[in-house]
């Protein structure tokens, strides 16, 4: 008898510590509820401001992510536009360290990642569409010109993405023979050129056009076709192939 009832004393002190652990699971529930997003299906059907406040409410040591989300949404206007800002800017937001800063620069480059995967994973020429969007995600939120250059096999499958330029809010200084040279470095067959336009219209400017056609001339000399050249804008993405530039 002794032995039986030494185990129902055991498993009752056990029942007892289970009952204690639910009941302060249950007490802090209205905390965990507080933060966004923490239920079945979190972040489906929420906004942009939202989503980002679900993500910033995972730190934790996260407060008021709501707040921080709207601070940023005010200052900024939109999710891309803030994974896009610098640490200088960023930093003048209320709420913003440098935990938060990281964390957006690890969104905008998953962003990036994952367009650049699906642009990537076939022939460039045949998933145009992929390519546009990647382009727009990593550039059209840029506060500086960058110039890049898309190295393309002889499948039309991406070998190398290169920053080739990058300068002011209106001009980024770019060299014909050195996007040559490199095309030949990686016994690339064609090049797609891209770069971005800050202040928001992708209409190519008289530089542009007289930059890309040096471009255009030196790589036929090496038999290295020039795909194409975007601009990216918020107003959109001018193809210089399409406005019949070259």
């Amino acid at each position: 008898m002794g032995g039986k009832e030494g185990r129902r004393r055991a498993l009752h002190v056990e029942r007892q510590k289970e009952c204690a652990a639910m009941r302060s699971h249950a007490q802090r529930r209205p905390e965990a509820d507080d933060r966004p997003g923490q239920a079945s299906g979190e972040g489906v059907g929420l906004d942009d401001k939202a989503l980002l406040a679900v993500m910033l409410a995972r730190r934790p040591s996260s407060s008021h992510p709501h707040r921080v989300s709207g601070h940023l949404f005010h200052r900024f206007g939109s999710l891309a536009a803030i994974a896009a800002a610098d640490d200088v800017e960023l930093a003048r937001v209320e709420g913003v360290d440098a935990i938060v800063m990281a964390e957006l620069k690890m969104l905008r480059l998953l962003c990036e990642r994952l367009a650049r995967s699906e642009a990537a994973s076939r022939p460039v020429v045949s998933s145009w569409s992929a390519l546009l969007a990647y382009v727009r995600v990593s550039l059209v939120e840029e506060p500086r010109e960058q110039f890049r250059a898309l190295f393309l096999d002889k499948r039309n499958q991406l070998l190398r993405e290169e920053l080739v330029g990058f300068g002011t809010v209106d001009h980024a200084p770019v060299y014909p023979r050195e996007v040559v040279r490199r095309a030949l470095e990686l016994s690339a067959s064609a090049i797609i050129l891209v770069h971005n336009h800050p202040s928001g219209d992708p209409q190519p400017s008289r530089a542009d056009i007289e930059m890309t056609r040096k471009v255009v001339e030196a790589a036929r000399v090496f038999d290295i076709q020039v795909h194409d050249h975007l601009i990216v804008g918020r107003d959109g993405t001018a193809s210089f192939r399409s406005l019949g530039l070259f």
